[in-house]
């Protein structure tokens, strides 16, 4: 019962093409977002300058239009934080970096990190990463009930079970989050009317700008940089784009 219940959360996603394990949807989450966005207004510091934030708006308007998010209300914050970043919380908010702002070039490479957000937001990439999440907890505590405390089976899982359901589930499927958001993202920049190639632009100034964290992949939640340019490159030119 316990193994078949993971495979009743499965459902497919069209928009990337494979199914995904939902025991809980993006709706479910709403309320976690709503509180976390609250707390991010009330400590993050947030940019009044109004060119930046219009900007923003903009551009995301654009993106989430053409990724059919626009059926919900959305709101945009220029948080004051030197760090090239944004984020996406459930429920309908982007958060982007004055640094970020400061780093792209052009609106096509600002497009492009708020597709890969509003890429995350179609996928239901945090409500898959939450079920993962749960799901491995639930078997490695059944497995460790099973095996015993007394064993050396039981006592290895209680000691390093969640270690490796880290590498070898949790992460590469995190990694895979963030290349199918990167796919998904220039498919909105294209439809917005953004030229999807700044994408690749952007990641490479990215790349430039971190020199190299030295941190291997496989211990990463994100893909490299070179990775992700060759991924960003191989499927931009299957589109012909």
């Amino acid at each position: 019962m316990i193994l078949a219940a993971p495979l009743a959360g499965c459902a497919y996603n069209a928009d990337l093409g494979r199914d995904q394990l939902l025991i809980v949807q993006d709706s479910g989450l709403a309320a976690q977002g709503e509180k976390a966005w609250t707390q991010t207004l009330r400590a993050g510091r947030l940019s009044q300058d109004e060119r930046k934030n219009a900007r923003v708006r903009a551009v995301g308007g654009r993106v989430v239009t053409a990724a059919g998010l626009n059926n919900r209300p959305w709101d945009y914050a220029v948080l004051i934080d030197e760090a090239p970043n944004a984020f996406v919380l459930p429920g309908g908010h982007v958060g982007v970096t004055v640094g970020l702002l400061d780093l792209v070039e052009n609106d096509d490479q600002l497009a492009a990190v708020i597709g890969h957000e509003a890429g995350h937001v179609v996928a239901q990439h945090a409500a898959e990463r939450y079920s993962q999440t749960m799901t491995t907890k639930l078997l490695l505590g059944v497995a460790g009930a099973a095996a015993g405390t007394s064993t050396d089976l039981g006592r290895g899982l209680k000691s390093y079970g969640d270690d490796a359901s880290q590498y070898l589930f949790l992460l590469p499927f995190s990694r895979k989050h963030e290349l199918e958001a990167d796919r998904l993202g220039v498919d909105y920049m294209q439809r917005a009317g953004y030229r999807p190639r700044e994408a690749v632009t952007l990641w490479r100034k990215m790349k430039a700008q971190a020199g190299g964290s030295g941190k291997p992949e496989i211990a990463s939640t994100h893909p490299s940089d070179a990775s992700r340019i060759a991924a960003l490159e191989a499927y931009i030119s299957s589109k012909g784009w």
